[in-house]
């Protein structure tokens, strides 16, 4: 096969399409089910999904948890507003944090910022890392479950820029899965996010297993790919676990014949990281950078559940060597013309 390039993974995508909310319920979102091996296209709502898992077959979920990343605060003397997005924590005893700021080109070492009506977090800039990049150093005395109240506190739902509104009270618990439990990520692992509790519930009964991994979502995911030719583009490094009773679940499905569901291209990248020679999934606790593109070998799941993806973007890149190329551009072609939802808050597909 020849060599993917960039271009073949640009499509026209109506801005009327990309979701601003999310639906009323989690669940109610629409599925478009897609057949790999018969080319079959279903229209279905999410809480179909069931339909498509049997008992036995195990669900992979990313458990990370999205915290409040995005703070405003005011430059020193002159007062002027900054955006601050708070990337990953660097050292927790000397509050060092790695951010981004915007605008950056009036954010200097040495510059203070100022956060909070009363000005009661302060944060003093130490190091550049790169053209938006920062390190910050925030200066607050007390217990550090404090500080993390505080930056709770002052801190907004990083809502992805091309959500073009205001964040709402809402977005807080509707932009985080119902199952998140490692904070850590600074974007939601969107596929997750049409999982209501009813619908767990409903998946349990039938006999579904679910196995948790952790990913904490970057920035990087965001990231456009700046080079024609796919083997020369870095991810970034996200932080990731899997621990040995979750890669035993896995395991033991894989060897009774059941299916594996990835629920989500983080869950995805998270196994497709710590496969062992004979395609079983190894536990795992460090960083991967893992970047997934046509053509590739899938060794663990069967099955994905993700969301409609943007244009020239890694995750359908993923999408597509999971689904085939070819066939997934023209599955897109038939969201478009069905007006499925793209992006975070949209609908999801899945892939069998």
């Amino acid at each position: 096969m020849n060599k993917m390039k960039l271009s073949q993974f640009n499509f026209d995508l109506p801005e009327e399409l990309i979701a601003e909310f999310p639906t009323t319920n989690r669940d109610e979102s629409r599925l478009m089910v897609v057949h790999r091996d018969t080319g079959k296209i279903e229209h279905k709502l999410f809480k179909d999904v069931i339909d498509y898992i049997d008992e036995g077959d195990v669900m992979i979920m990313n458990n990370t948890k999205v915290f409040p990343a995005r703070m405003y605060g005011n430059k020193e003397k002159t007062g002027a507003k900054i955006e601050v997005f708070l990337l990953r924590e660097l050292n927790r005893e000397s509050l060092l944090w790695d951010v981004l700021v915007d605008p950056a080109r009036k954010i200097r070492i040495g510059n203070k910022l100022y956060f909070g009506d009363d000005d009661s977090l302060v944060a003093e800039v130490i190091d550049n890392t790169t053209s938006r990049g920062r390190t910050l150093r925030f200066l607050f005395d007390g217990p550090y479950e404090d500080f993390k109240k505080k930056i709770t506190e002052l801190g907004e739902t990083p809502l992805p820029k091309y959500i073009k509104r205001d964040v709402i009270d809402s977005d807080e618990e509707r932009y985080q899965t119902i199952y998140a439990k490692k904070e850590g990520a600074v974007a939601a692992p969107t596929a997750g996010l049409h999982f209501s509790r009813q619908l767990m519930k409903r998946l349990e009964l039938k006999g579904v297993e679910f196995a948790e991994v952790t990913l904490h979502i970057g920035l990087g995911t965001f990231r456009p790919v700046e080079v024609e030719d796919l083997t020369k583009h870095k991810m970034d490094s996200e932080q990731m676990s899997i621990d040995q009773a979750d890669a035993d679940k896995v395991n033991d499905a894989k060897k009774n014949r059941k299916k594996v569901i990835a629920v989500g291209t983080t869950s995805m990248r998270a196994i497709e990281t710590s496969v062992s020679t004979d395609g079983m999934l190894k536990p795992f606790d460090g960083w991967t950078n893992k970047f997934i593109f046509p053509p590739y070998d899938f060794s663990i799941a069967d099955a994905l559940i993700t969301n409609f993806h943007t244009p020239l973007s890694t995750l359908l890149m993923m999408i597509s060597a999971f689904g085939g190329h070819e066939f997934v551009m023209d599955v897109y072609q038939q969201a478009i013309k069905e007006k499925y939802r793209f992006y975070s808050y949209g609908d999801a597909m899945l892939i069998i």
